[in-house]
């Protein structure tokens, strides 16, 4: 196994090799192992992340093998391989023929006996054919398995290691390794299981790193076929005492045991992500739902996935999701923020508007004067006893232009969301449900906080709030319905911290009572539409979320009503 000082030494002595003009030795040969079975979702994004793999075609073998589909994948793959086969040393395609289904099968992510079986005899069978093509290794890589480290494969076949695996990202905790396996003699039923360890959530987490023997990987991982005991590992028949459950990550791991092959799992690089699994009762749809938070996953840590070039993808088609708009504020100084957020609206088909945020570096007392904006006088941060910063002030002079917006162009309803937002699973999916739950409930609302910006101990943001917003609240908010004198509620300001803004056409010369400045016993904190609410909301709505309604004590004509989930 190689340190990372050595390794990065090695990487040096190529490249001046490669100067010098001295020829190299080849790299290792490699069958790149794919099973493709209903991955129409994910392969795209498998197959580009293979083709940008730095090592050389000649040196790599396809085999590859798709059965029982219900979608496009076969299709899928076999565009690939007429456009990109011909620069691999060899290439195997042994497609299933017609759709069908396997006994008992209850639905495509079911996994009955049958299905184990003919997915480890394709898995022996391609074992096979690198052992006869004499290729030095073999990578198994699952079609949900997206290695966006384009050095993966260079790294593992310079570890030397009979079995590793690059540990690969989830949006859970879930990995493709286990640091151990249940062993209880004499309890044939309780054996070859998933045993938690002191050594799993410190591995998973990288807060130790490199390359650690563990009992089993799966999903990713390369075979050394030069390694010794590597010619008795075998994926079908299992070995003659196999007792443990009927998987083929398990009869692959105990072959390993049993042959005294070592398998290892290597954390020091992010080398890419795997889909968590969906239940044997779920479909094809919860599958693609789960692999899009993958990819809105990737956008985030990075490097993102890339769709291969020679796959034709099903279209998608953006919608507005039945709001008037969906405006994503964005500061023209973030390019890279912006088109991730760009990005993942484009994977979930929700089509958004970019917004010029207010950049607070540029505001200062006299630009706020020239708006008639000023702050109140002794505000402090409810967190943490601190004035507003200036970008707290862009965030706010932000959404209240486009409250401003929402009143001139008559919008009913507007979904807002700030470019720093990290979306939940089915984010779309699930707000879609939520506007049915609220029509079908005649949910009188003005706002629904979908999310808010949470604090850790240590003080760091981890999210940000969504905010949806009815032509009402943006008439009350930003002080524009048109049939008071003064509409301006300024609890609103307040609770942001921010004086009132007088509006064209209206009186700023309210009572306090007119003001509406709310009772003592609700916070202007708490009835704040935009900042930090305190209230503990989701990022998302669930199915099963109930609803608060609060109603503000304004102004009877300009009341508001908010809608939070708990």
């Amino acid at each position: 196994m190689l340190s990372a000082p050595l390794l990065a030494l090695l990487l040096l002595l190529r490249l001046q090799v490669r100067a010098s003009g001295v020829a190299e030795p080849p790299l290792p040969s490699v069958v790149l192992a794919i099973l493709a079975r209903n991955a129409e979702h994910s392969l795209p994004h498998y197959l580009g992340a293979l083709e940008r793999l730095d090592y050389p075609r000649a040196r790599l073998a396809l085999w590859c093998a798709t059965d029982h589909n219900i979608d496009n994948t076969t299709a899928m793959l076999r565009e690939w391989l007429a456009a990109v086969g011909h620069h691999y040393a060899a290439v195997i395609w042994r497609p299933e023929g017609e759709p069908r289904s396997y006994p008992d099968e209850e639905g495509p992510k079911h996994w009955t006996k049958e299905r184990h079986q003919f997915l480890m005899e394709l898995k022996q069978e391609a074992l096979t054919f690198a052992r006869a093509w004499g290729a030095d290794y073999i990578l198994f890589a699952d079609t949900d398995n997206i290695l966006t480290n384009n050095q993966t494969l260079r790294f593992l076949t310079e570890q030397a290691l009979p079995v590793v695996a690059p540990m690969l990202d989830s949006q859970t905790y879930y990995s493709n390794f286990w640091c151990g396996i249940t062993p209880q003699p004499n309890v044939s039923y309780l054996q070859g299981y998933y045993r938690r360890t002191t050594d799993y959530f410190p591995t998973k987490n990288r807060q130790r790193q490199g390359c650690f023997q563990v009992p089993m990987v799966h999903s990713t991982f390369l075979v050394s076929l030069r390694a010794e005991g590597a010619d008795q590992l075998t994926f079908y028949p299992p070995h003659p005492n196999y007792t443990w459950p009927f998987d083929d990550i398990i009869v692959f791991a105990y072959a390993c045991e049993a042959a005294g092959v070592s398998a290892y799992i290597c954390n020091e690089h992010r080398f890419g992500y795997m889909n968590v699994a969906v239940g044997p009762r779920e479909g094809l749809e919860e599958e693609k739902i789960n692999f899009i938070h993958l990819i809105l996953q990737a956008l985030v840590d990075g490097p993102p996935m890339q769709v291969s070039a020679h796959v034709s993808c099903p279209p998608k088609r953006p919608s507005k999701m039945g709001f008037d708009e969906v405006f994503v504020i964005s500061l023209a100084r973030r390019p890279a923020r912006r088109q991730r957020m760009l990005s993942s609206l484009w994977e979930m088909e929700i089509s958004g508007r970019v917004v010029d945020a207010v950049d607070g570096w540029m505001l200062n007392s006299s630009v706020l004067r020239s708006l008639g904006v000023d702050l109140l006088p002794g505000y402090q941060d409810p967190y943490s006893g601190r004035t507003l910063t200036k970008g707290e002030v862009g965030c706010f002079l932000s959404h209240y232009s486009i409250w401003e917006e929402m009143a001139a162009r008559g919008l009913a309803q507007v979904l807002v969301l700030e470019d720093d937002v990290r979306f939940e699973r089915n984010f779309r999916g699930r707000l879609e449900q939520l506007m049915e739950e609220v029509a079908t409930q005649k949910l009188q609302w003005d706002l629904i906080y979908l999310g808010r910006k949470q604090g850790t101990p240590g003080g760091s943001v981890t999210q940000k709030h969504l905010l949806l917003g009815t032509m009402t609240a943006a008439a009350s908010l930003a002080g524009l319905a048109p049939k008071r004198p003064c509409v301006t509620p300024a609890w609103t300001w307040e609770a942001a911290g921010m004086a009132s803004i007088p509006t064209p056409g209206t009186s700023s010369r309210c009572s306090s009572r007119e003001q509406g400045l709310g009772p003592p016993s609700l916070p202007s904190a708490v009835v704040s539409p935009v900042f930090r609410p305190p209230l503990p909301i989701p990022l998302a709505p669930t199915a099963s979320a109930s609803f608060l309604s609060v109603s503000l004590a304004v102004p009877a004509s300009a009341s508001l009503a908010v809608a939070v989930f708990v």
